[in-house]
């Protein structure tokens, strides 16, 4: 599976990293290796809890736009 991430670098140097289609899946780490990581186990523990629960992602797509 594929998932698009969001990461952004925080106030305190850590790196955020949000999955897009998976709302509330994100993790931090101080590198990207480590954060790349933590992102893949954060995805398998939500798909492995959301299985359990029933849910399912209300995600539709990411649009780019010029302003």
């Amino acid at each position: 599976m594929e998932f698009n991430l969001i990461i952004e670098k925080g106030e305190d140097g850590y790196l955020i990293a949000e999955v897009v289609e998976l709302p509330g899946c994100h993790t931090q780490a101080k590198t990207m290796n480590d954060l790349i990581i933590r992102i893949k186990e954060a995805i398998s523990l939500y798909l492995e809890t959301s299985e359990k629960k029933g849910i399912r992602s209300n995600f539709v797509r990411i649009q780019k736009i010029e302003v």
